[in-house]
Formats: C-alpha cells, structure tokens, sequence
C-alpha cells in the first residue's frame, strides 16, 4: 500500500476517525494511482483506520481502475443502481458502521453528503480531510519533482510550439488548436488546464481565453500553458513580441521580468510567503504599475494546478524545501496590454529551481 495512504491511516486513528470519504478525483489519483473525471456519477475512495480501502467508481470504470495499478477492492455500480446504498453495504462488509468520518469539505456537495448520511443516519462528519490534504501535499517527495520537472519540460516543448506558429492573422484559438495537436502527437493527451493565447489588449483579461482575434504585427502575446504528466502538472506563462510593440508595452514587460527575477532570486527557506509576493510587488509598484498586479504572487502545484499554499499578502507560511508554486507577477492595463512571465518552482536547500526553463529575455517574432 502506498505510504500516503498508511499516513492518511493513522491520521484517521490519530484523531479517533472511523472513516475517510476521498471524492476529489485528483486526491484519489494521489493515493491510487488512478485519475477519472466522474462527471454526474460516484467516485470515491474509502480508507479506515485498520481495515484495507477500497475504491467505489462506475461499473465502466473498474477495470481502468484496476489497471492504473491499484490492488486492492474496487466496487462498482450500474446506472440504474443507487449507488450510496451498494457503497454503503461495501463500507459495512468492511468496517462495520463508521460513526465518525472525514470528508472533503471543500469538495463534497451538499447532495452527495446527504445521501451518505441517509445510509449512516446516526454518523458525525467532523473530520475536513481538505485541511488534511493541503498539508500532506505540500511537501513534495524526490519522485513526485521529477515527474513535476518532466511535465515542465513538455511545457517547454508546447511553448517552442507555440512561438512558431504566430503568424499574423492567425487566431488565438487557431494557435491553440496547434499548441494542443503537437502535443497529442508527442503523446501528450491531456492539457493541465485550458491553454491560454492571449494577444495585444486582449492580454489585459488575466483569465480571458483565446478568442477569434487575430493576430497583427507589433503587439505582445501571453501565452499560459501546462500538461500532466502521471497525474503531476505544470504551469507556466511566457509573453513574446510579435514584430515591434511600442515603449509602454515593452516597459510593462521590462518591469515584469524584473519583479519575476527579483522573486525567483527570494524563493528560499525561511522567507514567508507574504513576504514573497512583497518583493515582486514592490518592484511593480515602485514603478508605477501597482494598480494593475492584481492577483497573488502565486499558488501551490502539484497533482493540480491550484493547490496550496497561496504565495500572497497575509499568509506568514515559511516556506520549506519541497514546496512548490507559482511565481507568476503579472501587468494588466486595459486596452493597452498584459503581461505575465510565471515559471512554478521548488524550494530546495539554499534557493528555489523552476520546472520550466524557457528563456524569459523578450523574444522578438517577425
């Protein structure tokens, strides 16, 4: 069994827990090696104190699950079954009648919770296992960085890809459509999350997407991209210069490399992460452009891209070696243009190393 799983166990035992009910997809793929997005059915992964786990998935999913590697239980159930009632007899085959759980509060809904309980009516659910999980994911070990480095390096890949396919009058979606074709070739299947293009102003939207604007000469291009690489991901931004952009857009990227370079050179152990983001902010506000940051520094990464903990003002976190994030600051003037240069990092003894190493010196495209 897995060591995450007989740590999840004894903080079960630890804190007299009958029963964990796992229901975050990628949080059962960290304890079993196996990943389903189960839209509108059940996926869940149950663990005791002193009793094996077991996974409880769609009937159409036991089998991948199987394969994925884990071996212990895996239940299933047709559509037309209830599934809280079978799971239900499953937990009580294998431990009984648990009268005190942990569950994921951030995750589980309010439904699904309250068909648990009309199968354990008499059960307590004071157990938030998504407190439990921040803190056993945010230390990373040896093998889960290289598999974090190895999804950076198809990010540097997807962004070779990327730079080469500007070409005036594509669209931002034609751009991605390309970014997202190469790396099915290269066998990657699944991006981490939506690939971003973003071009001129359109850049000044930090959570924009890809539109049918076309691209036209002289103006910068944000891209933001990951992948997943077995369940781990990446994350990073890069903006280019297609042609020649005027003196405001390439001092707002100026200014933006500065305020990245200067927290790159700060990520260690012992500065806190409030203190982090500080250091990137200041460079931005002292010149001139404070009002236009207007997101944190940065988030934990690991089997998804938003994890804990939040790189940003208030959070007196120190950090430690193993922890990984994004440093990611970022310049949004609207109708002018955006920039954002993030590179995710772990902390090691003395410093901090990026997983994606694409140049960040503005790259110039005819």
């Amino acid at each position: 069994m897995k060591k995450q799983l007989t740590e999840l166990q004894n903080y079960l035992s630890q804190n007299g827990y009958d029963a964990a009910y796992v229901s975050n997809p990628t949080d059962i793929n960290y304890f079993t090696g196996f990943y389903s997005e189960p839209e509108e059915r059940i996926l869940a992964l149950l663990v005791f104190p002193d009793k094996d786990p077991f996974i409880f998935a769609p009937q159409l999913e036991v089998e991948a699950a199987k394969k994925a590697g884990w071996d212990k239980d895996v239940f299933g159930y047709l559509d037309h079954e209830n599934p809280f009632e079978l799971m239900a007899g499953h937990i009580k085959d294998a431990a009984g009648t648990p009268a005190k759980w942990s569950i994921e509060k951030d995750h589980l809904s309010v439904d699904k919770l309250e068909s648990i309980k009309s199968q354990f009516p008499d059960a307590e659910f004071p157990g938030n296992l998504s407190r439990y999980m921040e803190n056993a994911k945010l230390i990373k070990t040896n093998e889960e960085i290289e598999k974090l480095k190895a999804a950076g390096a198809e990010a540097d890949y997807a962004f070779e890809v990327a730079f080469n396919a500007i070409k005036a009058g594509r669209t931002e979606q034609e751009i991605v459509a390309e970014i997202e074709y190469a790396m099915m070739k290269k066998g990657v299947m699944h991006m981490s999350f939506d690939t971003i293009v973003q071009a001129g102003a359109n850049a000044a939207n930090p959570h924009g997407g890809p539109e049918k604007n076309a691209l036209v000469p002289n103006e910068l291009v944000l891209f933001d991209l990951g992948t997943i690489h077995e369940g781990y991901i990446s994350d990073a931004s890069r903006t280019v210069a297609f042609g020649k952009p005027d003196d405001k857009s390439l001092d707002i990227y100026k200014v933006d490399l500065e305020a990245n370079l200067a927290a790159m050179d700060a990520a260690k152990p012992g500065i806190t992460a409030t203190e982090l983001d500080k250091v990137a902010r200041d460079v931005i506000t002292n010149a001139g452009y404070g009002e236009y940051f207007i997101h944190r520094l940065g988030h934990g990464m690991g089997t998804s891209e938003h994890e804990f903990p939040s790189i940003m003002e208030g959070n007196d976190m120190v950090l430690k070696p193993g922890m990984c994030f994004s440093i990611e600051p970022g310049i949004y003037i609207p109708h002018v243009a955006g920039v954002r240069i993030e590179d995710c990092v772990y902390i090691t003894e003395d410093g901090c190393e990026p997983f994606t190493h694409t140049s960040k010196d503005l790259k110039y495209i005819d």
